[in-house]
């Protein structure tokens, strides 16, 4: 079905971005809660991982090669790039979670789209979207007072 396996490769493209992203914010988050932050980025580099590997053996075994080449990622994520130097720790976390954000937003449309063509698929997609707002929301946290 080209509609599950669209949902679950771009899916798979953009949480291996995030995974790149949230690293690239790891190494470079400076200033107040810098320590908190730079040890939740890495929890957010892993659940990404398990993630897109969830998602990837999901397309292998649904009979689809899954494509994660860095190639494949750097030209069709549409996820906004992270920015070079050091990045604050108040503009890391409003960046990061603006990406995550939009990943989720778009895992919604997702899951709707696939609906009952893979349930499998469905559910997957649904329970990384949960982890992926819970760590968002705990990522947020760190800067609400």
């Amino acid at each position: 079905n080209e509609t599950v396996t669209k949902a679950l490769q771009g899916t798979l493209v953009e949480l291996i971005d995030l995974a790149l992203i949230g690293k690239q914010a790891h190494w470079s988050v400076v200033g107040p809660q810098f320590r908190s932050i730079h040890l939740e980025l890495d929890e957010i580099v892993d659940l990404a991982r398990d993630q897109y590997d969830r998602v990837a053996e999901r397309l292998a075994t649904i009979g689809i090669a899954p494509d994660g080449r860095a190639e494949t990622i750097s030209t069709t994520s549409e996820l906004a790039p992270f920015p070079e130097g050091f990045v604050p720790a108040t503009e890391t976390v409003q960046r990061v979670t603006q990406v995550m954000d939009t990943i989720a937003l778009r895992m919604k449309e997702r899951i709707v789209a696939v609906g009952d063509d893979d349930p499998v698929s469905q559910d997957i997609l649904i329970g990384a979207t949960d982890e992926l707002e819970k760590a968002a929301w705990m990522l947020r946290s760190q800067l609400t007072m």
